[in-house]
């Protein structure tokens, strides 16, 4: 075999898989559901463990190392300042504040739970989801609004952050 018609063979078989590897889907998907019996939303979002531990590095130049030993123990702190930057509800035209109660990693993922209390059901509400579009362009983020049996959801991006759910 000459070296010409190797290094072709060698690319054949190379070049689909640099291409698989190279190419990744950015995606968030952020749940909230109205919990009747508590007059709360409940929201869990999940998110790459990966993508957001990039994003947050970079914005607040920090080394999370996340599920390993030296992982920052103040990393909850900088995930709730995150998502309260990049996330925002409304409801009736009144702003929504949520408490953060924590964090779960299970494989490659990363579910944050959040509580917005004291909220009557909501007919319609307004979600801003920014979620790692600042460092990855091609970043969806899936919002899904549950109350009693009716569902709502919308594919949020870079260029439209911001949804309004309304039954």
């Amino acid at each position: 075999m000459n070296m010409k018609f190797k290094k072709q063979l060698i690319l054949l078989f190379l070049l689909p898989l640099m291409a698989f590897s190279a190419h990744k889907y950015y995606l968030s998907l952020t749940q909230i559901e109205y919990n009747e019996e508590g007059k709360s939303l409940q929201v869990i979002i999940n998110v790459f463990m990966d993508d957001i531990e990039l994003a947050l590095n970079k914005d607040y130049n920090i080394d999370l190392q996340l599920t390993t030993k030296k992982e920052l123990k103040d990393s909850d702190m900088y995930f709730e300042k995150y998502l309260k930057e990049k996330l925002k509800f409304k409801h009736q035209n009144t702003d929504l504040s949520f408490n953060y109660l924590g964090k779960e990693y299970e494989g490659d993922l990363v579910y944050f739970y959040l509580e917005i209390e004291n909220v009557s059901p909501p007919e319609s509400l307004e979600v801003t989801n920014k979620i790692l579009v600042k460092h990855f362009a091609d970043q969806q983020n899936v919002v899904k609004l549950k109350v009693g049996k009716k569902r709502r959801s919308k594919i949020l991006n870079k260029e439209n952050d911001k949804a309004l759910l309304k039954f």
